[in-house]
């Protein structure tokens, strides 16, 4: 089991940058690959990036390419989100999930998650 807790969250302007960071516990990180989600008001969540478990590939939304970027650091258990460039679309709920075990294509569909941080709030103003 995992325990995931974001951080990062805030208020920019658009063009903006911000660092999405979540903190895992346990001892089994590398065993989980990780996703980043997010959830408008009024919309279904969406998938936004996922990184395999070794980190070596990575996986984005169409409308997050080439803008944001997906890390992670399995010594630190830690996975991150770069993202630059800000939209007022990319206003949202973020929130950062494991899936055990998980591999490509399973790890870009959001019910293959199977823990789930409490999210974190992106605003990006116009």
């Amino acid at each position: 089991q995992v325990q995931l807790v974001e951080s990062g969250g805030g208020l920019v302007q658009a063009g903006g940058s911000l660092r999405l960071s979540c903190a895992a516990s346990g001892r089994t990180f590398s065993s989980y690959a990780m996703g980043w989600f997010r959830q408008a008001p009024g919309k279904e969540r969406e998938f936004v990036a996922a990184i395999t478990r070794s980190g070596r590939s990575t996986y984005y939304a169409d409308s997050v390419k080439g803008r944001f970027t997906i890390s992670r650091d399995n010594a630190k258990n830690m996975v991150y989100l770069q993202m630059n460039s800000l939209k007022p679309e990319d206003t949202a709920v973020y929130y950062c999930a494991g899936e055990y075990l998980g591999t490509p294509p399973s790890i870009l569909t959001i019910r293959e998650y199977d823990y789930w941080g409490q999210g974190t709030q992106v605003t990006v103003s116009s």
